[in-house]
C-alpha cells in the first residue's frame, strides 16, 4: 500500500457517515457523544481534504451532494471494516488461548514452575506456554516475555506488579563435606569452607559480604554461569551452594550448612505489561501465577 496516497483522518470520515446517515449534524453529534461545532469542524476538513462540497443544505437537514453520493458506499464499506476490526480485537483479547511466555530464573522455572504450569494447561488447554529460564532481567516492554517471576519491583511506570509472597534461601552441602568442615554453627565457621560460586566472582564475593560472610576468591574453586549446574556439583559435594528452602530440604543428598541460622529471605514478585487489562489471557495465567507463588513453599 502507497501510504502517502492514504492520509485521510478516520475521525473526519466517520463524521461524514454518521452525518450522511442521521441527516443533520445535530442527530450525528449525539450518535457521535461530540458537539455539533466540533462536528461541523471534522467534516469542514474532510471536504478541505478531498477538495469536495459533501453537504448542502435543505431546510434544517443536509443532504448529500452527488460528489458525496459516489463516495459513500466506499465510506460504508469503511465503516463496517472498522467494527470488524473492533470486533475481532475484541474477540481475540477475551479468548484464552494463545501463547504466553513466562521468564524466570533457571531455579524457579526448574523447580517451582513446572507443577503450576501443568495445573495452568489441565485448566486452559487453548494455552500454549514458552518458559524462558534466564538469570538476567527480561525486557517486558520489547516483548521478551509476558510475564516475569523477579526478586524486585520493576522500575518501568509502564509495567504493572503485584508483590506474591516471599521465599527463602539457605546455603547446602553434602553430609561428607559438612562433616570434612566439622559441622559449622556459624557464618564465622566457613572460613576456610569452599563454596560454588555462580555467576561472576566478585558479584558472588560481594554478595556474600552482604550476608556477612568475608569470602576469597580461594574459597570459590568452582565457578558456573548456570544455577541447574551450580546445585549438580553442591549435590556432588564438590561445596557449598545455595537454594530456596523448599527444594534444597526436600533433596536428600544435601544438609543444611547452618541448620539454626536465619534464611535468605527475598520478594516474589510477578511483573507484566499493560495488556493484563485487556488481554484475558495474559490476566488468567497472571492470576494463576499469584495464587501458586503466595502458597506456602
Amino acid at each position: 500500500m502507497d501510504w502517502n496516497t492514504t492520509p485521510l483522518d478516520w475521525n473526519r470520515i466517520r463524521a461524514f457517515l454518521a452525518t450522511a446517515e442521521a441527516g443533520s449534524l445535530s442527530a450525528a453529534a449525539r450518535a457521535l457523544g461530540l458537539t455539533q461545532p466540533t462536528l461541523g469542524r471534522q467534516i469542514a476538513a474532510l471536504e478541505r481534504e478531498l477538495g469536495v462540497a459533501l453537504f448542502e443544505r435543505a431546510g434544517r437537514g443536509l443532504v448529500l451532494t452527488p460528489t458525496a453520493g459516489a463516495l459513500l458506499d466506499h465510506v460504508r464499506a469503511m465503516g463496517e471494516a472498522a467494527g470488524r476490526l473492533a470486533l475481532a480485537a475484541t474477540g481475540q483479547s477475551q479468548r484464552i488461548e494463545g501463547p504466553i511466555r513466562i521468564t524466570a530464573t533457571e531455579a524457579y522455572a526448574a523447580h517451582v514452575l513446572p507443577p503450576i504450569v501443568t495445573r495452568l494447561r489441565a485448566a486452559h488447554s487453548g494455552i500454549t506456554v514458552e518458559i524462558r529460564a534466564i538469570d538476567r532481567t527480561a525486557d517486558l516492554l520489547r516483548r521478551e516475555a509476558d510475564i516475569a517471576i523477579r526478586n524486585f519491583g520493576p522500575r518501568e511506570p509502564d509495567l504493572i506488579a503485584r508483590k506474591v509472597g516471599e521465599d527463602r534461601g539457605r546455603p547446602y552441602a553434602t553430609p561428607d563435606y559438612l562433616s570434612r568442615l566439622g559441622h559449622p554453627r556459624c557464618w564465622h565457621d566457613l572460613a576456610q569452607a569452599e563454596f560454588v560460586g555462580f555467576g561472576e566472582t566478585a558479584e558472588f564475593i560481594e554478595g556474600m559480604r552482604a550476608l556477612g560472610m568475608g569470602l576469597t576468591a580461594r574459597q570459590i574453586p568452582v565457578q558456573v554461569d548456570s544455577y541447574l549446574v551450580h546445585w549438580a556439583l553442591v549435590k556432588q559435594g564438590a561445596g557449598i551452594g545455595f537454594m530456596m528452602e523448599s527444594v534444597g530440604d526436600a533433596e536428600p543428598l544435601v544438609r543444611r550448612v547452618l541448620p539454626e541460622a536465619a534464611p535468605i529471605v527475598f520478594p516474589v514478585w510477578l511483573v507484566t505489561h499493560r495488556e493484563l487489562h485487556t488481554s484475558r489471557r495474559v490476566r488468567v495465567v497472571f492470576d494463576l501465577l499469584a495464587d501458586a507463588l503466595s502458597l506456602p513453599r
